[in-house]
């Protein structure tokens, strides 16, 4: 009787077919950089442990480590997954650019966080302090504000059992957070010693940030009517304005050099290129001094021609006008030269047919030329609005939130963070980084967040008006 070996069958080294092999190769690179990403951060935090002056770069240096040695192990269980491996560059900046600053304003959103509860060190409130010899007991020379020592540390319990005090050498250049087991006067019981080598010379608290819920959500639609609203109808109005300014003079001027027949077409389509070629930060500021109403060129020249000087950027109505005129003059290059690349594409025997027919110049454009921009012009067009609907630039540029830029009149009925021209993204911006907003980063990640479904609902509703859908379907 003789014994048969089975051999195993040989490892697949192709990944399976379709989309669910791509979907499988993402979701094994992922669990393995996630799984690296995972193991250098604990790695990391048992070091911060030991050494409290460890970098905290030392998390990248761990899971770069992992990753190295986890690849050729994978490589063996997934032997086809080694043709993938050229996507990880592509992963960790989608998720380092992408993925995580989502996260962020996600999470922030349902916070207080703001420039004053940052979950860092109150370096504005820091005190003397001395570390008994078992290195867990830290006594404060003094408590600043007044009060007792739970409401210096903010505790949330009367014992301040986990809350956190942060410790300081005299550079106050690596602060150590130390969990809190007791407080009794000006001493504060640590849970764990402090790490030998680390010398203690000064103790402040920590302006930690809480999640507050729908709390922020609830601020913005309560004062809707002073901000979110004006501020959103302007944002719709200024992104269809700016579609249909640039769109209308782009195509006019496209079709016009568009005719063989011109003499000296390619020269002015030179100069009517350079504002696109030139960078937006220089233009804007350009047309700032231009529209000065005092010193501005527009409005001496007004005024030898007999006319007042004009507000243009000092009255609110006004300085949307000024908006809107600076944004055309940065737009309609980009539609010219899109129109005239279109209509290289259309077929010049259509248009010598229908002259042999009869048909004058505008029944061509009407007939011939416009039917057949549409299919190329739609996705410039929604594209347009998109961006303008979060154009950034130009309003903060020009105006600052206007009227008048920083230090202009305000508005009458608006919150002093959203201003005559600002556009929801300006608003978001201010409230995050301008002194009226109070950095409060919280409130911008909530106004964040509703942008995004805004922006997600207008262009679904643009999408299924063009028909982009139905043409997907075919």
């Amino acid at each position: 009787m003789t014994a048969t070996l089975t051999s195993k069958p040989p490892r697949r080294t192709a990944p399976p077919d379709g989309a669910s092999g791509v979907l499988l190769a993402v979701l094994v690179l992922l669990l393995l950089l996630g799984g690296a990403a995972l193991i250098g951060w604990l790695l990391s935090g048992l070091t911060a442990s030991v050494f409290p002056k460890a970098p905290p770069a030392l998390i990248l240096v761990y899971a770069l480590g992992v990753l190295l040695l986890a690849m050729p192990l994978t490589a063996r269980l997934f032997p086809w997954i080694t043709n993938w491996y050229y996507l990880f560059p592509a992963l960790v900046f989608l998720a380092a650019f992408t993925v995580l600053p989502i996260l962020m304003t996600v999470n922030y959103a349902f916070t207080n966080y703001s420039g004053q509860n940052s979950g860092n060190p109150d370096s504005a409130v820091r005190t003397d302090a001395n570390l008994s010899p078992d290195r867990r007991t830290v006594t404060l020379a003094e408590i600043p504000e007044g009060g007792n020592l739970q409401t210096y540390l903010k505790c949330k319990s009367p014992t301040c059992a986990g809350d956190t005090l942060v410790l300081l050498e005299e550079d106050a250049a690596n602060p150590l957070r130390a969990q809190i087991a007791s407080v009794q006067g000006r001493t504060v019981t640590l849970a764990a010693p402090v790490p030998q080598g680390f010398d203690v010379a000064t103790a402040t608290r920590l302006n930690r940030y809480d999640y507050v819920g729908l709390a922020n959500f609830r601020e913005i639609f309560a004062k809707a009517s002073g901000a979110l609203w004006p501020v959103f109808v302007w944002t719709v109005v200024f992104a269809f304005s700016t579609v249909v300014l640039n769109a209308l003079a782009g195509l006019i001027l496209g079709i016009l050099l568009y005719n063989k027949r011109l003499k000296g077409r390619n020269i002015y389509r030179t100069l009517l290129f350079l504002p696109w070629a030139i960078p937006a930060v220089i233009s804007v500021q350009m047309w700032a001094a231009l529209l000065n109403q005092q010193f501005g060129i527009v409005n001496k020249t007004l005024g030898l021609l007999g006319f007042a000087a004009v507000p243009w950027l000092i009255d609110p109505l006004w300085a949307k006008i000024s908006v809107l005129l600076v944004n055309l003059w940065l737009g309609f290059p980009y539609m010219m030269t899109a129109t005239i690349s279109a209509l290289g594409t259309i077929n010049d025997d259509l248009y010598e047919a229908a002259s042999i027919d009869g048909a004058s110049r505008w029944q061509q454009i009407q007939n011939i030329t416009l039917p057949l921009l549409r299919q190329s012009f739609t996705p410039i067009l929604l594209s347009a609005f998109a961006f303008n609907f979060n154009n950034f630039t130009v309003i903060y540029l020009l105006t600052a939130g206007g009227p008048g830029g920083p230090g202009g009149p305000p508005v009458a009925g608006h919150e002093s963070t959203a201003g005559a021209t600002d556009l929801l993204i300006n608003w978001g911006y201010n409230n995050a980084f301008g002194a009226a907003g109070g950095q409060n980063y919280a409130l911008a990640s909530a106004v964040a967040l509703i942008i995004f479904f805004l922006t997600l609902g207008i262009s679904l509703v643009n999408f299924k008006a063009a028909g982009v859908f139905e043409e997907a379907r075919k």
